[in-house]
Formats: structure tokens, sequence, C-alpha cells
């Protein structure tokens, strides 16, 4: 018999994980607390922009993949409920269980109240080690009136998914890892992924506890490998003729240590590996375990900032036009998500020294216009940028800004600073300035 699955938190992962299982023949009931989102899903339309989302909700929304605002129909109408609701960080860096455990008390009461002999809960959310049998377990015990693996059982299957490629993500993982309560819950979970699942992942079964600091150990270990690869650009901007694009490829062809994530730029952002670093800081404090490589870590990352914003001002001396153009705003490319990303940690730099900013983003447009409203100037296109601007800065590697800035004949001179050194300083106008990120050697 088909599992019938449910998923409570329609946000930003949570709906494109419910797209893929309709994608794979699966029947998906999805809950949420925004009735907006709900409305969005089953009229077959995406509540925000995320690569190939938009045609999974118009193919699957409102007809296999259905959405909600009540708990009670989850348990009522699925075998498997999947929760992926937010869990915000604390102003000491743990994450917040508090709306977990809320949608675990409504789904909960539901299952007292249902006949059914079992019911699977998979947590996927983000959350600090030992939440999952020292509290979610527990509030499930008490209102459901059930034990843990005779009424209910419990797995805990974290995302490894990042926004801008989570529907290929979630397809396509290198990895699933799985706690689980009993080997038969787990097994339960291995099975629907493989359904899932369009390549052959590495499936680890584990104690709940292991899974979830497996899940914060991943993320925090990339922030690792991107600050040291951040570290390398920097020594190489120093050392004439050196270029860390050559040597991390190098080294990134050994297998102990591999390509992915290793290349050199600005700092790393978004929703979850900064706060997944301060979780992890926070975990180690609270058994006395030292941290000090995840300081490091940060420290450069801070670095980063203060570096691209210094590197602006230095060039900035040296141009007639003192206006900055920002091609990319977003953390990374594919997502209008601008949480901690470069360009929103520069703005307020270059507005303390009263300089006109202008920015274009293909996507995150409006987000940094709710940040900034009227402070900087937003532009239509990458060419409507350099055409205006004394100084450019590339922050993400986006094609489209390698063209327009490839293509751009410069009437008056202009800075192009390149965090990623994607663009081709042979194909630039003589009259531009070529600043690379990561490379000693100024071009223009």
């Amino acid at each position: 018999m088909e599992k019938r699955l449910s998923f409570v938190g329609l946000g930003k992962l949570g709906i494109c994980l419910a797209s893929c299982f309709a994608e794979k023949d699966f029947e998906v009931i999805g809950v949420d607390i925004e009735e907006s989102v709900v409305n969005n899903v089953n009229q077959g339309l995406a509540p925000w922009y995320e690569p190939g989302l938009g045609e999974l909700l118009a193919k699957h929304g409102g007809k296999t993949f259905r959405a909600t605002l009540h708990h009670e129909e989850a348990i009522e109408q699925s075998d498997i409920t999947f929760i992926l609701v937010s869990t915000p960080s604390n102003p000491d860096g743990s994450f917040s269980n508090r709306f977990i455990e809320s949608a675990l008390v409504s789904l909960a009461r539901a299952l007292r109240d249902s006949r059914k002999d079992h019911h699977l809960f998979v947590i996927s959310s983000t959350v600090m080690p030992g939440s999952t049998n020292e509290i979610f377990i527990p509030v499930l015990e008490e209102h459901s009136g059930r034990k843990l693996n005779r009424g209910f059982s419990v797995c805990l299957d974290p995302d490894f998914v990042a926004l801008g490629n989570v529907i290929k993500g979630f397809l396509q993982p290198d990895l699933v890892i799985i706690g689980e309560s009993t080997p038969q819950a787990g097994t339960e979970v291995e099975a629907i992924h493989r359904q899932m699942c369009e390549n052959q992942p590495t499936f680890s079964h584990m104690p709940i506890i292991s899974a979830e600091i497996a899940k914060v150990c991943l993320n925090v270990y990339i922030t690792t490998k991107i600050s040291f690869a951040n570290s390398v650009a920097n020594l190489c901007e120093c050392i004439p003729g050196a270029d860390v694009d050559a040597i991390t490829s190098a080294i990134g062809a050994d297998r102990r240590i591999s390509s992915y994530y290793l290349r050199g730029g600005p700092s790393f952002g978004g929703k979850c590996f900064p706060r997944d670093a301060k979780a992890y800081v926070t975990l180690a404090n609270k058994y006395g375990v030292q941290a000090d490589l995840m300081h490091a870590v940060d420290k450069v990352n801070q670095y980063q900032d203060s570096h691209l914003a210094e590197s602006v001002l230095r060039e900035l001396q040296k141009t007639e036009n003192k206006t900055v153009g920002i091609l990319g705003l977003a953390f990374t490319p594919n997502t209008p998500v601008v949480m901690e990303s470069p360009a929103i940690k520069l703005i307020p730099e270059l507005l303390k020294h009263d300089l006109p900013v202008l920015a274009y983003d293909p996507l995150a447009i409006d987000e940094t216009r709710a940040l900034f409203g009227s402070a900087i100037e937003y532009i239509s296109s990458a060419e409507d940028c350099l055409s205006k601007a004394g100084l450019v800065v590339v922050t993400l590697r986006y094609p489209e800004f390698k063209e327009a800035v490839e293509k751009y004949k410069s009437q008056n001179g202009m800075v192009i600073i390149d965090c990623w050194r994607i663009i081709d300083p042979a194909k630039l106008d003589r009259q531009i300035k070529y600043v690379a990120w990561g490379r000693a050697q100024e071009i223009g």
C-alpha cells in the first residue's frame, strides 16, 4: 500500500520537498498557518521564486499536492508527517523550538482522537541536538496519550539542500541521514526517499541525537572550507603572480579535499551557514568543549566584509565618479534571499560615506528595497548599472553579469571589482580598470 504523506510547514524548503514527492507519484497534503501560502498551493501557484518550483506546483498543486490550514487533516489523511517549520535563532545562537512544539501539540492532539494504530513523525527542521529526545517526543507522548514506538514513532531526517538549488537537492542528494526511534521507522523513511530520489544517495541510519549533530556539523564544515578558501584568496592578493583559482582547483582535485565550496570569494551568508556556525559554538559551550576553530571561521568571514568595503573605498579615491554599482544582492544566485549577503552588508558601509549606490539583481530587488527603501537606487539591468556607476562590484556569479561587463564600452573610465573572478580581463574595454579578488595583479 502506497504511503500517504503530509508536510507541516510550507516554507522555502517544505513546499519544495512536498512538491518533489508529489512529482514522484505520492499523494501529498501540506499544512501551513499562512492562508496565502495554502491558497497559492491549491491554485498551483508558487508563493515565491525557487528554480523548478513553479513548474511542479502548476502540475500538482490542488491535485496530488493539496494544502490546508488544519493539522488534523495531516493525521487523518496521511501515514507519515514531515515537519519542516522554521526554527529561528535565539539570542544565544541556539535554535528556537517554539514553532515545532506548537505544531506537535496540534498533531498529537489529533492523533489522540484518531482511531489509527500508528503514525510516523519525521522532523526535518534544523534543531539543537537533544531536542527530539528531550522535548519533542515527550510533547507527543503527553498530548497524544500514546507511547513512543507503540502509538507513534519518530525519525530525524535533516535536509542538506541550498536555496537556489532546492528541487535538485531533494531529487538528487549526495546523502540522506536518518535518525530513527526504531529501525522499522528508519526503513520506512528510506523507502520513500528511494522512490523520490533520481540518483543513488548514501543512506546513513543512526540514533536521533547523532543525526541532529550531523546536520549542524555538515554546514559548519562547509563554512570552514569556505573561510579557508577565502584566507587563501587574501594571501594570493599579496603575492605577485599568485592565483587562488589555480591553487584551489588543483588541491580540490584531491579526493581528500574536493572542489566543492573551495573557491575564494566574499563572506558566506544566507539563512543556514551563519546561524548553524553560531549554534555549533553554543552547543560546544554547553558541554564545555572548545570551539576555537569556529571562532576563527567567523573572524575570517567578518574580515571578508570589511575587506570588500576597504577595497571599494580605496579604488574610489582614484575615480572621479563616486557612484558605486552593485551587481548581485542575494547571498547566492537563483534566489531572492538577501539574508547576510555580502552586498547587503556592504551597502550600509557605503552609505556611511555618503556614496551614491546603484543596485541590481535579477531576483532580489524587492527584498533589498524592503531593507533600504529610497536610500539607494534600484536599477533594471546590469547594463544600466554599468552606464551610471564609476565603480561596479560583482558579488554573484551570474552569467549575465559576466556578459554585460565584458561587452560594456566605457566612455570615461571605470573600475570593476570582481569578487569571484568570473570576468575575462582580456575582453574588457581599455578604459576599465579590473580588480580581481584573489589575484595580486590589477589589469586595466
